[in-house]
């Protein structure tokens, strides 16, 4: 079973982008990926992780879910402009990264997922 992913700035270099090693964008992973960039005390970050779980859960392999701790993985967030959060970013294995900022709730995750990923619902 696929789990969310916790990332430092070490593994968010291993497994998503180098930012030392690349001057352009270029992913690392081998499925989509969603960033979440949150923090504990964001009420909203709270109420978007579980819909995350699930999402993964749901999609197992086909999605990665990475999170982001903004408060202790501050050099990532910065890379990514992050000003407000929760902050999701859409990474598809081709092409550019897309950013949504805010708690999104689950059917338009999965519209998203759908539309930037082209990976239709298990469900």
């Amino acid at each position: 079973m696929a789990e969310v992913i916790h990332l430092t700035e070490q593994s968010f270099k291993e497994l998503v982008f180098n930012w030392e090693a690349n001057q352009e964008w270029k992913y690392e992973g081998k499925v989509p990926a969603i960033i979440d960039f949150w923090a504990a005390w964001c009420k909203p970050c709270q109420m978007v992780a579980p819909i995350l779980d699930e999402l993964q859960n749901e999609y197992g392999d086909k999605i990665q879910i990475f999170k982001v701790n903004t408060e202790e993985q501050q050099k990532v967030a910065g890379m990514f402009g992050i000003r407000s959060i929760p902050s999701l970013l859409f990474v598809p294995v081709d092409g550019q990264p897309q950013m949504a900022v805010g708690a999104l709730p689950k059917e338009s995750l999965k519209q998203a997922i759908s539309d930037v990923f082209k990976v239709e619902s298990p469900a």
